[in-house]
């Protein structure tokens, strides 16, 4: 039985660092801090700390950002399962994890509150910029690695 849960766990590993797996983990994590930070947009708007303009102005400016920040996820082809899979980017983590603490304390603090709302901005935009960039590098690798198949003018995939 243990060696069963080690099989187990061992195969549940590889799946969770294919890009599947990564992208939508990504995008569910995305979800989150969206509906959080729109609690959090609500609420300083309504008291006048801040406007909608500004968040969409602040989200659009950082989607570049997110999508160069794509460039820097270390991505392997696996050939034989026919995946790509993903690996932890370090600057990423350790830079999201300071805007959030940054955000936490700024938002402690009532004459900081429209900077707490520009880091979450800033959190947003460049989540969504590294998703789809994420998400373009994997559908060319696998483009470019013949796992997936381009679609010829007629709508059938090319053999």
């Amino acid at each position: 039985m243990g060696r069963t849960v080690i099989i187990f766990l061992t195969s549940l590993r590889v799946e969770m660092k294919k890009s599947r797996f990564k992208i939508w983990l990504r995008a569910a994590l995305f979800v989150q801090f969206g509906g959080l930070f729109a609690f959090y947009f609500d609420r300083d708007i309504t008291n006048g700390y801040f406007n909608w303009i500004w968040v969409v102005m602040l989200f659009m400016l950082f989607i570049p950002a997110g999508f160069w920040m794509s460039c820097l996820v270390p991505m392997q082809v696996d050939h034989r399962s026919q995946a790509v899979t993903l690996s932890l980017d370090r600057v990423y983590l350790i830079l999201i994890w300071v805007l959030v603490i940054t955000k936490l304390i700024a938002s402690h603090i009532p004459r900081l509150v429209p900077v707490s709302d520009v880091i979450m901005c800033i959190i947003l935009g460049i989540m969504c910029g590294r998703l789809g960039g994420i998400g373009l590098r994997v559908r060319y690798l696998k483009m470019e690695h013949g796992f997936l198949h381009r679609k010829s003018q007629t709508g059938h995939a090319d053999t």
